[in-house]
């Protein structure tokens, strides 16, 4: 860390932790664009790439603007240290091959992303590593589900799409009890509104390029956890290189500095647009945490400090419907991406969960009328407007 009083609430660390000023005294972080760094003799360079001396060797692997928002994002989530990757699907590939080897085994919630869906169920296995998929309200799933060799319990909640929301606690204690670390991606909530490892879990993943980013500009991902574990990570990261680029770390510490009224303010327009949407004859279902009818906003509000800016909802027609939604926005951006200031929506069963097949979308709870919708910070009024031309 840079010397930031460690009474410094939420807010302020948002905005000034990790920075580490350079011979100009520069306001604003500086962006450090080169690939390597020079030493200033060899006994330094030998000390450098050991690891016996600290400091800056090549960019794969250090650099300052990188380290900033590494520094940065581990004070928000309360987390010893943090690895920033390429992208959040690079965080959960770098946490298994750093964490994992072949025979071992993952319990996964089944409501999770869809390439995470791939990674665990298709190419995982491919070198030895197996995954058992639990749905979201099965009794007592995952401890059933745990295995001798099972190394990773792995949640996200809320999840993608459905918002569900998962007991950080307890899935703690059942993955502690067997042998495993719990393995939870913060991406819809953020250490704004939810702090997993305060919770037991032992690593949070994030999509940096999602609510991290907020303005849908760059691509970035991180892990965030003890010292030990992200040591293991690190090395991983050293030699195969799925490595944050210091222009997308810079954009992103930029992010950081409006993080927290970013998702007070989305949040606030996304239970505004679910309880419309709780009421339009034309929806058979909305899911969203914030509402009382989210079968789990009792646990969502204990949990979270807010429930965040993702509304799903089920159009009664099917695809059909939802597709004509979809076709109808002049306002909403017509996009898979989330977690932007402008509002975006995606029609789940044909993108985000479109290459896994048919089965295990229905066994996930992904309809062909479902629809996402990453609130922004446009007028609700607006947004409603434009989401009742499809309706009807």
């Amino acid at each position: 860390m840079s010397g930031e009083d460690p009474d410094w609430s939420f807010d302020t660390l948002a905005v000034r932790a990790g920075q580490e000023r350079s011979q100009f005294n520069e306001h604003s972080e500086a962006l450090y664009l080169t690939s390597s760094f020079v030493f200033r003799s060899a006994a330094e360079a030998a000390a450098r790439f050991s690891g016996a001396e600290p400091g800056n060797v090549y960019a794969r692997f250090t650099n300052p603007t990188v380290t900033a928002l590494q520094e940065r994002l581990a004070a928000l989530e309360g987390a010893e240290r943090c690895i920033a990757t390429a992208s959040g699907m690079a965080a959960i590939l770098a946490t298994v091959m750093a964490l994992m080897k072949s025979g071992e085994h993952i319990v996964a919630s089944r409501s999770i992303f869809g390439a995470t869906q791939q990674l665990f169920g298709t190419i995982l296995p491919r070198f030895g590593i197996e995954t058992s998929f639990v749905d979201q309200g099965a009794d007592d799933g995952f401890h059933s589900a745990m295995r001798p060799n099972t190394r990773l319990v792995f949640i996200e909640t809320p999840s993608n799409p459905l918002t569900e929301v998962f007991d950080v606690a307890a899935l703690a204690r059942v993955a502690h009890a067997g042998g495993a670390l719990l393995v939870v991606d913060n991406c819809f909530c953020t250490p704004a509104l939810q702090r997993p490892l305060r919770l037991g879990a032992d690593i949070v993943i994030h999509s940096a390029t999602k609510y991290l980013d907020g303005q849908g500009r760059v691509l970035g991902g991180a892990a965030c956890g003890s010292e030990e574990l992200m040591e293991e990570i690190f090395k991983f990261l050293r030699t195969a290189g799925p490595t944050l680029s210091p222009f997308n770390a810079w954009v992103i510490l930029k992010g950081l500095e409006t993080l927290s009224v970013r998702m007070k303010a989305q949040s606030a327009n996304a239970l505004d647009i679910a309880q419309w949407l709780e009421a339009h004859p034309r929806v058979a279902r909305v899911h969203y945490p914030g509402l009382k009818s989210h079968p789990q906003h009792e646990l969502a509000t204990r949990q979270q400090s807010g429930a965040g800016a993702i509304v799903s909802f089920e159009v009664r027609g099917g695809r059909e419907a939802a597709w004509r939604v979809v076709d109808h926005c002049r306002l909403l951006s017509i996009t898979a991406n989330l977690g932007d200031t402008k509002t975006t929506i995606t029609h789940p069963a044909s993108t985000t969960h479109g290459r896994i097949s048919a089965e295990a979308r229905a066994a996930s709870g992904i309809g062909e009328g479902l629809l996402r919708i990453a609130v922004g910070l446009e007028s609700t009024a607006d947004l409603k407007t434009d989401l009742a031309r499809g309706l009807g």
